[in-house]
C-alpha cells in the first residue's frame, strides 16, 4: 500500500458509529492510513439491542473478534413467532448450534454499545486515528484526491472519503443531494430490563416476535443473557419535532403503545407492564438503493445507513453495514500505491454491494406489511407460518452471507 516515496494511501471515514468503526477497521487491515472523524464530542451508548445473523458474525470472526463477541453476546436458543392477540405459537426456528451447523457461525444478540466497544478496541490496535468533535462541513474531490473540511478545523487531504455518518449523512447530503430521509409512520419504543428482576415466566433465552394488527413486539437476551432487550413497534407519529432531530433515546410516554396493544393477549400485556420507562425511536428511511451510483462516485463512497437505511424488520441494519465494511476492505486491499485506481475500486465495492443491500431493504419493508397485517392478510400469514414454520423463518440467501465471503 506504500508508494515509492513511502506515503501510504489515506482514507477518511466520516462517522464513528458501528458502520464507521467497521469500515475503518477493514480499511486499516487493508494497509491504509485511516482517519475517523466523528461529529459527537464523545462516544455514547445509544440504542439498545441488536441481532447479528451468522452472515455478520462470520465477518467479525474473520477480523479476530470471536473471543470478544463470546464474552459479551448472548446466543439465543430459538426464534419463535407468536400471535400478539392470542399468544399462540405460530412458528419456530432453532438457532444456537443449528445455525453453526448450517452457516458456519452462531446467531448472536448484543447490546449495541457492546459491539461498538469491541470494534473500537480492535481499531485502537491499529494505527488508525480517531477524532471526536469533528463534523464534516464540506468536501471536494478531483481525479487526484479528496479535500475534507471539518468544521472550524484545517482541511485534510485523502485518497478516499467514506461516508459512514448515518441516516442524516452530511457526506450524502453534499454528494447526492437527494433530500432528507422520510418518516415511516412507525415508532419504536425500547426498554432494557435486568432478567434477574423479572418473574421466571418473563425471562427468556429466545428471540420472540409477537405479531399483531398495526404493531409487533420483539424481545431477546443481551449481555450474556443477563438483560432482556424489548422493542415495541407501533404505527403513529411523535407529538413534536422536525426531521433531522435526534431519533434515538427520546424519553417516551407509553400512550401510543397502550393504544396499539389494546387487544393483546395477557402474556404480552404482562411483559409490557414490566417496563417502567421507555425510550422512543422515531423511524425514518429511504427507498431501496437503486444502483451502484448511489453508493460510490469518484473517490467518495457511502456505507451503512448513509447509503441504505432500512427498517429494522429483518434485523440486518448493523449487519449490512459490517458486510459493507468487509467488501470495502477487500476492494481497497490491493489498490495501486499511486492511488490512480481508487475510484474504480470504490465502484467495484458499490457494484458488489448495492443489489444485496436493496434486497434486504425491500424485504424489511415487506416484513413490516406482513408483521402488522390485519384481516384476511393476517389470517393467511398465520396459516402460512403454522404450515411452513421454519422454512419461512430461515433465510439461506441472507445467513449464508454474500458471495464474496468475509
Amino acid at each position: 500500500m506504500d508508494d515509492p516515496s513511502g506515503r501510504r494511501l489515506r482514507a477518511i471515514v466520516a462517522g464513528g458509529g458501528i458502520g464507521g468503526l467497521a469500515a475503518a477497521l477493514a480499511v486499516a487491515r487493508a494497509g491504509w492510513d485511516v482517519r475517523v472523524l466523528e461529529k459527537s464530542g464523545a462516544f455514547s451508548a445509544i440504542g439498545a439491542g441488536l441481532q447479528l445473523g451468522p452472515n455478520v458474525v462470520k465477518v467479525l470472526q474473520h477480523w479476530g473478534l470471536a473471543d470478544d463477541l463470546s464474552s459479551l453476546a448472548a446466543v439465543p436458543e430459538r426464534l419463535q413467532v407468536r400471535s400478539a392477540l392470542s399468544g399462540e405459537l405460530l412458528a419456530g426456528l432453532s438457532l444456537g448450534p443449528a445455525m453453526v451447523r448450517r452457516y458456519g457461525a452462531p446467531y448472536l444478540t448484543m447490546h449495541r454499545a457492546d459491539l461498538h466497544a469491541v470494534l473500537l478496541a480492535a481499531l485502537r490496535q491499529t494505527d488508525a486515528r480517531l477524532y471526536l468533535d469533528r463534523p464534516i462541513e464540506s468536501f471536494s474531490q478531483t481525479d487526484a484526491g479528496v479535500t475534507v473540511q471539518p468544521a472550524a478545523r484545517l482541511a485534510l487531504e485523502c485518497d478516499a472519503l467514506i461516508g459512514a455518518d448515518g441516516l442524516w449523512s452530511a457526506v450524502r447530503a453534499q454528494w447526492l443531494g437527494d433530500g432528507l430521509p422520510q418518516r415511516t409512520g412507525h415508532l419504536a419504543l425500547r426498554a432494557l430490563l435486568p432478567q434477574a428482576g423479572l418473574p421466571d415466566a418473563l425471562r427468556s433465552r429466545d428471540v420472540t416476535v409477537w405479531l399483531g394488527p398495526r404493531m409487533h413486539v420483539v424481545h431477546y437476551p443481551v449481555r450474556g443473557g443477563d438483560w432482556l432487550n424489548l422493542v415495541a413497534f407501533v404505527h403513529g407519529a411523535p407529538d413534536a419535532g422536525e426531521p433531522g432531530l435526534p431519533a434515538w433515546d427520546q424519553q417516551a410516554s407509553a400512550d401510543d403503545l397502550r393504544a396499539g396493544l389494546s387487544g393483546a393477549c395477557t402474556a404480552l400485556q404482562e411483559r409490557i407492564a414490566s417496563v417502567e420507562e421507555w425510550s422512543l425511536w422515531v423511524m425514518y428511511d429511504r427507498p431501496p438503493v437503486r444502483s451502484a451510483a448511489h453508493m460510490a462516485g469518484g473517490r467518495v463512497a457511502l456505507l451503512g445507513d448513509a447509503a441504505h437505511p432500512m427498517r429494522p424488520y429483518l434485523a440486518q441494519g448493523a449487519g449490512m453495514a459490517i458486510e459493507d465494511a468487509a467488501a470495502l476492505g477487500r476492494a481497497l486491499a490491493h489498490a495501486d500505491p499511486s492511488g490512480d485506481d481508487v475510484a474504480s475500486r470504490l465502484q467495484g465495492y458499490a457494484q458488489a454491494r448495492w443489489r444485496r443491500n436493496a434486497r434486504v431493504q425491500a424485504r424489511a419493508l415487506r416484513n413490516g406489511t406482513v408483521f402488522h397485517a390485519d384481516g384476511l392478510l393476517r389470517r393467511s400469514r398465520d396459516a402460512a407460518l403454522k404450515m411452513f414454520g421454519g422454512l419461512l423463518l430461515d433465510m439461506p440467501w441472507l445467513y449464508a452471507g454474500p458471495s464474496g465471503g468475509p
